[in-house]
């Protein structure tokens, strides 16, 4: 019983470590709903697509749920995502892009998206490693400006 109980123990952190693998995250100086106006903002100003912003506190209080402040925003731009889906065409499962912009536990914000070196390896993107590395660059670049 004592040797179940380690590998199921185990088993579940190993989950808890992997479940952030692949994800950047950065704290912001600012509130939620201030990280998600400057990030889109940010955003509209370098020539991208904002599809949708989720309120997800907002929609989680309308069925009587506590969620910490948390939003979410999907933005791209087709010239960015386009060759990245003909390198490999699974990558648009998680195109566009999204930023996850969240409260903690404690009270600090922070802006959270996937790791664009991860999309390669999650959906075996071969060719396409600039493209890869610019994307990167720029969404570092713009979230941290919006963390600022």
């Amino acid at each position: 019983m004592k040797r179940f109980l380690s590998v199921v123990l185990l088993c579940g952190f190993s989950m808890i470590a992997q479940a952030s693998e692949g994800v950047v995250q950065l704290e912001s100086a600012h509130d939620v709903t201030a990280t998600a106006d400057k990030l889109e903002g940010i955003l509209l100003s370098k020539g991208m697509t904002i599809m949708a912003r989720v309120p997800h506190s907002k929609a989680a209080a309308g069925v009587g749920v506590e969620l910490r402040d948390t939003e979410l925003l999907i933005f791209g731009n087709p010239k960015v995502g386009s060759p990245l889906m003909k390198c490999e065409q699974l990558v648009a499962l998680d195109l566009p892009q999204k930023a996850l912009i969240y409260a903690d536990e404690s009270g600090k914000t922070w802006i959270a998206y996937n790791d664009p070196m991860y999309l390669k390896a999650r959906h075996n993107v071969e060719g396409c490693d600039e493209a890869l590395a610019k994307v990167s660059g720029a969404l570092a670049k713009l979230t941290g400006a919006a963390a600022k």
